[in-house]
């Protein structure tokens, strides 16, 4: 989301214009044509990187029928949402921060400051749907399990759009007046304090605050899941179905083997001897052998829940990193007019959220188990093919 960028060039030509820095020789032109072009290289190569991992996901949920879920869908259409982000806001937001000086006009500028703010917001709170359909799921798996459907997911994707427009809007409404004027530069108005303070709660202060209840919440019931006695009868859904794999495919449940106990009984009242099958002594070996598959079952199942925990407080502090250093900025900015940010700064943070799009793809699928044998399935048929 871009708000007041600089550049390197404008950066040091401050500096050496600074009385009493004369110890410091101004930098040649060549010197700084190098930097130049050493951070367009380095922003480029994070672009790239956004485009082929959001890319991949798309491709890897699109031709893997197994991923084929609602709880899938909402992962995919966060890889579209920052695919957009790496396409449309990206590549100039690079001549931007290493140029300065806008050449585009004011209706490109328009439409990328709304691209920008629209995207950007869309992506963070795509985090908020996709935490809340894990919190219902297993809070309520049963119940949600039946509600869990490609129409409900497309809702959730419908109002994070809704929302994201209804932010992203308001600016163009106040630049229109300006529309005649020579554009030298491509900023958001903070002198709208009331617009700030509504896009920033709207679009991160608010979103965070509900991540942090929700995956606050999702972690107490994994952690309370690990050390609980699993049920005597019916499955049991965790955390570990809704963090390690997104289509809640697989149950961590331990009822299979009181499954098999009951239908060792069963066959003990219908069995006649043969082979010694309902003798007290083979009764007790099975039994053995039953136990200890229950506890390797509940090994495995809390091995899943501290992964899927783990998961949680990477996702959530990712985000939390990317972003919180912009909207900070930006709102001090817009609340303190004597206070003051270094241009490059800002510039750092600005990358900083857009960085978020690159990290999203790679939290949500390297733990997730589903996804990795998906990627080298795609892997295999490309070096067949």
């Amino acid at each position: 989301m871009a708000l007041d960028n600089s550049s390197l060039h404008y950066f040091i030509h401050n500096v050496t214009e600074i009385p009493n820095t004369t110890t410091a020789p101004p930098w040649s032109k060549a010197t700084l044509l190098g930097l130049q072009v050493s951070l367009s290289a380095l922003l480029a190569v994070v672009t790239l990187a956004t485009v082929l991992s959001n890319s991949f996901v798309i491709a890897t949920i699109f031709l893997t029928r197994k991923l084929h879920t609602p709880a899938n869908f909402l992962i995919g259409s966060l890889a579209v949402t920052d695919l957009l982000v790496s396409i449309l806001v990206m590549p100039i937001s690079i001549v931007y921060t290493v140029s300065k000086t806008w050449s585009l006009g004011q209706i490109v500028c328009d439409i990328w400051l709304s691209s920008d703010i629209t995207f950007c917001t869309a992506s963070i709170l795509h985090l908020c749907v996709i935490a809340l359909d894990r919190y219902w799921a297993i809070t309520d798996a049963l119940g949600y399990s039946k509600r869990r459907t490609m129409r409900r997911a497309g809702v959730m994707v419908g109002v994070v759009w809704v929302i994201s427009i209804s932010i992203s809007m308001p600016p163009l409404f106040w630049r229109q007046a300006k529309a005649h004027e020579e554009l030298t530069e491509c900023v958001v108005n903070t002198d709208q304090i009331s617009y700030t303070l509504y896009s920033t709660f709207g679009a991160f202060y608010v979103p965070t605050v509900l991540l942090i209840i929700l995956y606050g919440r999702i972690y107490v019931a994994a952690r309370s899941r690990i050390f609980k006695t699993p049920s005597a009868s019916g499955k049991r859904f965790t955390t570990a179905q809704l963090i390690q794999t997104s289509a809640g495919s697989s149950l961590c449940s331990l009822n299979s083997a009181s499954n098999q106990e009951a239908h060792l009984h069963s066959g003990k009242a219908g069995g006649t001897g043969g082979g010694g099958g309902g003798s007290p002594l083979f009764m007790n070996s099975v039994k053995v052998k039953l136990a200890d598959s229950v506890l390797e079952r509940k090994r495995l199942c809390a091995a899943r829940e501290r992964k899927a925990t783990k998961t949680l407080g990477i996702i959530l502090g990712a985000f939390i990193i990317c972003w919180l250093p912009f909207f900070v900025g930006t709102l001090v900015m817009a609340i303190c007019k004597e206070c003051w940010f270094d241009p490059v700064l800002f510039d750092v943070f600005t990358w900083l959220g857009y960085l978020n799009s690159l990290i999203n793809p790679v939290i949500y699928t390297v733990f997730n188990d589903e996804f990795k044998q998906a990627f080298q399935k795609l892997m295999k048929l490309r070096r067949c093919s």
